[in-house]
């Protein structure tokens, strides 16, 4: 697969497509709404040259009139239009990551959708990462509006997501090697990767990670603040090439003293990770524990950090294990702020 998400203009998209049968049969008139968007652009996903998600973003000033009852906001994101293939992949999450992505960008103070009721599955994906039903919108048919707010907590990290709460949580660093870093966060590879690392499966869409490892992670808890470090490319200086790249949020941590037996372990330690069965299972027979932390993917820092900035500039110990090791709060702070992540996602 030579692309991942493709940004491409409406025009440049083949609307006889069969994905687009679906939609065709769903909304009165959508070919002429879709050529009449010509010169905007969506994104897609290809596999085996054909079309198998499709999303398309807005930014709106508000109220938002045309809904009932009307959304009060000076700004929102419409999530235009959002369909995927469902193909056991995690897609969805990959395109609500997105939306909020640009949400959170576009400094708005909500998104919402439109959704048909028999779409079911499609509806608790995003009740699941808080839109709320809020209302109808009708044309020739009736369909569902549900809004998320992006400036209210609901102190629930999925609800939240991608808001990160840091009052009275801890934080750390905590390091990844490369060649599991840009397959597991995506939106945080290096400028000098190339995108054909990127493919369509779980790992790479989910906004849930699974990270396991031996160091002794046991004081992380629920609700932690997690900075992700890739470590130095191989053959060279870990100055330079070794970066923090992104911030996540402790869902879980789970040790393997917690299981019966491997399979257990494996079966939990696998979901949402990139590490295979024997990596898991020589984690496993070493005898003291190894950890399975499972985190919610929040935010890449639009500028990277490489060790000697971070050494520099920000404070952090030379000398410390770059493992794993807690940072205090004005250090998290400085790294928030000089990696670039939008304020509006840090609620204090």
């Amino acid at each position: 697969m030579n692309d991942y998400l493709e940004r491409i203009s409406f025009k440049d998209i083949d609307l006889n497509e069969p994905f687009f049968n679906s939609l065709k049969k769903d909304y009165y008139g959508f070919e002429k709404w879709f050529n009449k968007k010509a010169n905007e652009q969506a994104y897609i996903l290809r596999l085996n040259q054909f079309i198998h998600g499709f999303l398309y973003l807005k930014y709106e000033d508000g109220p938002i009139t045309d809904v009932t009852p009307e959304i009060s906001c000076k700004k929102a994101l419409k999530i235009g239009t959002f369909k995927v293939n469902p193909h056991g992949t995690r897609l969805g999450e990959r395109f609500i990551k997105k939306a909020l992505d640009y949400a959170v960008k576009g400094n708005v103070e909500l998104c919402y959708v439109t959704i048909f009721e028999k779409h079911q599955t499609l509806v608790k994906l995003f009740e699941k990462y808080g839109f709320i039903k809020h209302g109808v919108k009708t044309n020739n048919d009736t369909e569902s509006v549900y809004v998320k707010s992006l400036s209210k907590i609901n102190n629930d990290l999925l609800l939240d997501y991608p808001l990160i709460k840091t009052k009275e949580r801890k934080k750390y660093i905590l390091s990844i090697y490369p060649e599991y870093h840009s397959i597991m966060f995506p939106d945080s590879i290096l400028k000098n990767e190339h995108i054909d690392i990127l493919e369509d499966v779980t790992i790479t869409n989910s906004i849930h990670k699974t990270y396991v490892t031996r160091m002794k992670v046991n004081q992380v808890k629920p609700g932690d603040i997690l900075v992700m470090y890739r470590t130095a490319t191989k053959g060279m200086k870990a100055e330079y090439t070794a970066v923090a790249t992104s911030v996540c949020v402790v869902e879980e941590i789970r040790s393997q003293y917690d299981f019966n037996s491997f399979e257990e372990f494996y079966k939990y330690a696998t979901t949402y990770s990139i590490f295979d069965k024997s990596e898991i299972e020589s984690y496993y027979n070493l005898g003291s524990s190894a950890y399975a932390i499972k985190m919610t993917y929040n935010a890449a820092f639009s500028r990277r950090l490489i060790r000697k900035y971070l050494i520099e500039n920000i404070g952090l110990e030379r000398d410390s294990y770059w493992g794993f090791f807690k940072l205090t709060d004005t250090q998290f702070n400085r790294i928030i702020k000089e990696g670039e992540v939008s304020e509006s996602i840090i609620i204090d």
